[in-house]
């Protein structure tokens, strides 16, 4: 096959489909999407022999905005007997493998949806003497390896699967591309986990280190009732909730967080500028990114995280348009920061921008 396989949340295949058309051609090569609604992946296939391992090798998981794995396919296999699934698995890797990437880390998945849950199991059971025999052969070191290749297989049924690869620096570290997170007892809402996930994945160890120091500054805008001024709290910044609703009690108790009742459009910070602007206020995405834009080029924010509410259709087009706003907005300032997009595990129908000043 000539093919790549992405993951995504069970209703987002076509805005994943147009991204990925999107950044293939970018990247010269051409092909069609093919998926059903609510099958959580997409398939890409590609027009020119080895197009698709070009994309695998060049295009990171993380420069995309829905897909949470992306992997090259080489196989796809849809008769395997249950007496037999490993021998027809075990051929189809061998077959094409190559001497110039060392195998190290072996991934067996399913699709994030109710019938794909129902593999689980199966999945886990099924690693355990697929691994060995991959070992036996020499297709799969003993010590895993995070930056070396990965070898994948996606179930889409108990006797269907593709067969593929994916290359460190380009997929996603997380197991089917999803970043699960322990809800913290003491936060008041789940919506800090939203905030957990983009602080962790999409921010480097030195971005979260010059950020989320003792004595830094925040403003969270939609506070209410203090989802993610509990994370920036539990970092140890000082936090400027605003809402017109109210702040958790606990929170409030730390004496880190001064709570305003005020609008988040017109709200300035007291003290002139903060290190951080979170928002996760439930408005158009286009109001919210000029809104985040103006507070960075106005010297208000020197960084800011926040999240764009998407609507039923053309989602992808949407946050499209919405960065490009973000663009214009801080003109040719936009190169002193990194801008970075994803559709987050614990994101729902929204997106989470990161803005973080080199």
């Amino acid at each position: 096959m000539n093919s790549l396989l992405a993951y995504c949340r069970p209703g987002y295949e076509g805005d994943v489909a147009a991204e990925l058309t999107q950044c293939c051609a970018e990247l010269q090569v051409y092909g069609y999407p093919v998926f059903n609604r609510a099958q959580g992946f997409v398939v890409f296939h590609c027009n020119e022999e080895g197009d698709a391992e070009t994309v695998g090798q060049q295009l990171a998981v993380s420069q995309t905005i829905f897909a949470r794995q992306i992997i090259v396919i080489t196989h796809y296999l849809d008769d395997l007997e249950k007496k037999d699934r490993l021998g027809p698995i075990l051929h189809a890797i061998e077959a094409s493998d190559s001497d110039e990437h060392t195998n190290t880390l072996l991934y067996v998945e399913h699709a994030d949806t109710e019938a794909g849950k129902e593999l689980a199991k199966f999945c886990r059971k099924f690693t355990v003497p697929l691994r060995q025999g991959l070992r036996n052969s020499g297709r799969l070191t003993y010590k895993e390896k995070p930056h070396g290749r990965g070898i994948h297989l996606f179930f889409t049924d108990y006797d269907k699967c593709y067969v593929g690869h994916s290359y460190g620096k380009q997929r996603s570290a997380f197991a089917s591309g999803v970043c699960r997170l322990k809800f913290p007892s003491g936060a008041p809402s789940r919506s800090t986990l939203k905030l957990e996930e983009a602080i962790l994945t999409m921010l480097t160890e030195s971005q979260r280190q010059r950020i989320f120091r003792e004595g830094g500054t925040a403003v969270d805008l939609g506070a209410c009732p203090g989802g993610w001024t509990y994370q920036l709290v539990k970092r140890e910044l000082s936090v400027e909730a605003i809402d017109n609703g109210l702040i958790d009690e606990h929170l409030m108790a730390t004496g880190l967080v001064n709570h305003y009742a005020e609008d988040g459009f017109t709200y300035r910070p007291k003290f002139g500028r903060v290190d951080l602007l979170v928002c996760d206020m439930i408005e158009r995405p286009d109001r919210v990114a000029a809104l985040m834009s103006d507070w960075l080029h106005k010297g208000w924010a020197d960084h800011a995280i926040f999240n764009l509410k998407l609507p039923m259709k053309k989602r992808y087009e949407t946050v499209v348009a919405a960065l490009g706003e973000i663009k214009t907005r801080l003109g040719k300032a936009q190169h002193d920061y990194m801008i970075n997009v994803r559709h987050l595990y614990h994101d729902r129908d929204e997106v989470t921008v990161t803005v973080i000043k080199d």
